[in-house]
């Protein structure tokens, strides 16, 4: 069995002062919003909280799927990396950036500067997406849908040549024989966000997996734990969004939680099972539902 943990959005924080030359953009209205409502929407407690729970599980594996920060600033960066430690070292952890961590031009490669070890792939190469990451049977592919975009707007985009590039890894690995993961930030499907949060090229996405096909589709953005499907060459892949891992929300769908995806079997006969942790009603973080996906 092999036991992969998908977390998501953490929004590590609290937000570092910044200086006045550094809200002359886009991060103006992020500083206000943290300022008026995300700074209690994120708890760094609950957060520490379901690291711990993580760890307890002991994972083979930890993906996460971007948002470490809140408005893409410098001082952003080096906490971004602590809590990538936190998770355990680059061999064993996985990351792609949110649109959080691409605020603003240059905010990206600023990031993925201090976080680089957890973005290499294979071949070596660290901070170009698409990367494949092989763990046994396991395959986890790596996609940045990251783009800087204007105030108010928290789209992503692909692009043709990583979709191309993509296509192509999740061909080859299929021929491998390997259970395929794809990691991602935005909801990769059509309606998976409204426009202005959606992945622009959601269409051109759902073309390329109907072609090459995957087994495991995870993405974060939406703050809430969601299962969609796509059609594969073969057979239905799932598309899982798993909430925000620092989320003090009063329901469900909206507190903090990650997943424990259980993937077991050969290929041609894969099972998949895909726990939902967080937090209960007691407060305690733990198990909250058990959902099997057949492969």
């Amino acid at each position: 069995m092999f036991r992969l943990a998908h977390l998501t959005d953490p929004h590590v924080g609290p937000l570092p002062r910044a200086k006045v030359r550094e809200l002359f953009s886009k991060r103006v209205t992020g500083w206000f919003n943290w300022h008026r409502s995300r700074r209690a929407a994120h708890d760094m407690d609950i957060l520490a909280a379901l690291v711990a729970d993580i760890r307890a599980a002991a994972p083979d594996h930890i993906a996460c799927t971007g948002d470490l920060c809140n408005i893409g600033l410098p001082s952003e960066w080096p906490p971004s990396r602590v809590f990538m430690e936190g998770l355990g070292p680059p061999e064993t952890v996985s990351l792609v950036p949110g649109n959080h961590d691409a605020y603003v031009k240059g905010a990206l490669e600023g990031l993925l500067a201090e976080v680089a070890p957890w973005t290499r792939g294979d071949d070596g190469a660290m901070c170009r997406f698409p990367y494949v990451r092989r763990r046994g049977k396991i395959a986890l592919v790596g996609l940045s849908s990251a783009v800087p975009r204007p105030p108010l707007v928290a789209s992503g985009k692909v692009g043709g040549k990583q979709l191309k590039e993509a296509e192509q890894l999740l061909t080859e690995l299929s021929g491998e024989k390997l259970f395929r993961i794809v990691m991602i930030h935005h909801p990769p499907h059509v309606g998976g966000a409204p426009g202005g949060r959606n992945l622009t090229d959601a269409r051109g996405f759902e073309a390329m997996i109907a072609r090459a096909g995957a087994e495991l589709v995870i993405h974060g953005h939406n703050h809430v734990g969601s299962l969609a499907w796509l059609m594969g060459p073969q057979a239905k892949v799932p598309v899982i969004g798993a909430p925000s891992a620092s989320a003090r929300g009063g329901t469900l769908v909206h507190s903090a939680g990650y997943y424990l995806y259980l993937i077991e079997g050969d290929p041609g006969g894969f099972t998949l099972k895909a726990e939902l942790h967080g937090l209960k009603a007691d407060g305690t973080v733990g198990c909250l539902s058990v959902t099997e996906l057949s492969q």
